[in-house]
């Protein structure tokens, strides 16, 4: 029987330990007695890069900011979707994340950080969001398990009504806020709205088989465009 092997913890500014389990091959992360991510349930993290990208199509040279780097499949996937002349910045807020990225995750992490299309940025996605230098093409949050501060409760401040119109001003015309979720918030898509994007929710599954068929628990991404 294979048991789970504690590889490392971290405290999240502002708010409680992670731990870093590897079982077997497979890897997760917990947050007391939630698991936040698992290697064998990558498939909504993906689609919140890839469906965005979809909804996006068309557009040159984007300019992306993905918070946080989690364990990398939403980055991961933008990057096998997006252009050579696009760039993403990952704002991740805890330091050994990144080093369990590079250390025991490695493999999982693929040189993904070391793409010349990304820059990391160490600090509060919500931070980066007010000093993006320029108009952001998409950004993409999947930093909680949903539309509250699990996390930290700092990280409230990015779902509500005035970290919304923040997303939404550093946006471009046309831009998408993308927010991933574990289950539905009617009361978060109505905010969305009442701050002026135009929302789509779309229902995802926590993995794919390959022939694509979805497996495993459903989760929710919000696409919001701002006019």
């Amino acid at each position: 029987m294979i048991t789970r092997e504690l590889l490392g913890t971290a405290l999240v500014p502002g708010g409680e330990e992670l731990r870093l389990f590897a079982h077997g091959r497979d890897f997760m992360i917990v947050l007391g007695h939630n698991e936040l991510m698992s290697t064998r349930m990558r498939g909504s993290e993906e689609a919140l890069a890839t469906m965005t990208a979809q909804r996006l199509k068309g557009t040159t040279a984007q300019n992306w900011l993905i918070g946080g780097y989690g364990m990398g499949f939403t980055l991961r996937a933008a990057l096998g979707v997006l252009g050579a002349d696009a760039r993403i910045t990952v704002a991740e807020l805890v330091p050994e994340i990144i080093d369990w990225a590079r250390g025991p995750m490695a493999e999982v992490a693929a040189g993904c950080l070391d793409d010349p299309r990304v820059r990391l940025s160490m600090g509060d996605v919500a931070d980066a969001i007010l000093l993006a230098p320029e108009p952001l093409d998409a950004i993409l949050l999947d930093v909680d398990n949903g539309p509250d501060g699990l996390v930290r409760a700092d990280n409230n401040r990015l779902y509500s009504k005035a970290g919304l119109h923040n997303a939404r001003k550093a946006l471009a015309p046309g831009g998408m806020l993308a927010v991933w979720s574990a289950f539905p918030d009617p009361r978060f898509r109505r905010r969305l709205e009442e701050v002026g994007f135009a929302v789509e929710e779309v229902e995802v599954r926590a993995r794919y088989d390959a022939n694509g068929k979805g497996k495993g628990p459903r989760h929710v991404i919000w696409f919001a465009r701002a006019g």
